[in-house]
């Protein structure tokens, strides 16, 4: 049968709407249950981080002995030794594909710990591989056509140099959500602050109760909230908790809002005061970004617009006397 017979009969068009239904109505009543296991995960994943900052600090209050016995205990207890792991040890996948910055960027994209950075380590290594085998039984075995087989294994590796760089995309798209629900709820998250340390709340409190708060607006920003608190209670230095919060979210507005707090408790200056000119700043930036946005919609609805609503519009306008004159034409 003729796949454009297919596509037009009625039968098919029935099946694949009634398919489009069901898969939209399972996506409503389960996208609650999935908020719901994210949420656990999320509170699991601080719980675990928090776990850690304690065993360090304690670790490093007894003694640098106890630090590396403290750490070495608390991975192998957090730490699932599966052949991923195994894979990054002897193929020693470290060197080749870790530099300076992957902690940060996982950190950026909401993971931490060392089974994130051993899954990304193996997933740069064997994606490429998984999609050159399959690229290439696709070519030589299901549609090899009339191309000669090394044309066919270049295609593959062709396949392959690409998908090398899908685990690196894929993070960088989680980085982009996760700091855009981030810069969305920062300004609210700001002024909620600003409440807290005016109404007498020191900064460990004011960072947890904003965390409460500010979950059901950004579940993301109430996790990095909720492990800048665990800092600010465990860390010796408060400095290195402020500096954390802006690396691992990777902002610039909620760096300055942390350098503002460093230099508040450095020299001595009202903390209140330094939140107030932040949270001014942020009103001030949602606004320009909301002008920018709205002054780009007009050349975006442009195109929109010449291929929906004017043929609509002539058809209306002129269809008309179109039939008018079809109709006299007739009669004639």
């Amino acid at each position: 049968m003729d796949i454009v017979e297919l596509l037009t009969q009625r039968e098919f068009l029935i099946a694949v709407l009634a398919a489009i239904s069901v898969a939209a109505v399972v996506v409503t009543f389960g996208q609650s249950l999935i908020v719901k296991q994210d949420m656990r995960v999320r509170v699991k994943r601080v719980a675990l981080e928090r776990d850690r900052m304690r065993a360090e600090e304690m670790a490093r209050l007894r003694g640098k002995a106890a630090v590396q016995e403290e750490r070495g205990s608390f991975r192998r207890s957090t730490e699932t030794k599966t052949y991923m792991k195994k894979a990054v040890d002897r193929l020693d996948l470290k060197k080749a594909f870790q530099d300076d910055t992957t902690v940060d960027k996982l950190a950026m994209a909401g993971f931490r710990g060392q089974g994130h950075l051993t899954s990304f380590l193996f997933q740069r290594f064997a994606t490429p591989l998984i999609l050159f085998v399959v690229a290439a039984f696709y070519l030589l075995l299901v549609v090899p056509g009339e191309r000669p087989v090394y044309l066919n294994l270049v295609f593959a590796v062709g396949v392959g140099l690409v998908g090398s760089y899908l685990p690196v995309i894929m993070l960088k798209n989680a980085t982009q959500k996760r700091q855009h629900s981030i810069r969305r709820a920062w300004p609210d998250c700001l002024d909620l602050l600003l409440l807290c340390v005016e109404a007498g709340m020191s900064m460990e409190h004011a960072f947890k109760r904003v965390a409460r708060e500010i979950g059901q607006q950004s579940a993301e920003l109430a996790e990095e909230l909720t492990l800048t608190t665990a800092e600010l209670s465990f860390l010796e230095d408060r400095t290195r908790a402020y500096e954390n919060l802006g690396r691992r979210t990777g902002l610039d507005n909620v760096k300055s809002v942390m350098t503002a707090l460093i230099q508040a408790d450095r020299y001595g200056t009202s903390v209140g005061q330094a939140l107030r000119v932040m949270a001014e700043e942020g009103r001030e930036t949602r606004m320009m970004d909301a002008e920018k946005k709205a002054a780009a919609l007009p050349p975006k609805l442009t195109v929109p617009l010449i291929l929906f609503f004017l043929p609509v519009l002539f058809i209306v306008i002129m269809a008309p006397a179109i039939i008018k004159v079809m109709s006299n034409g007739m009669m004639g």
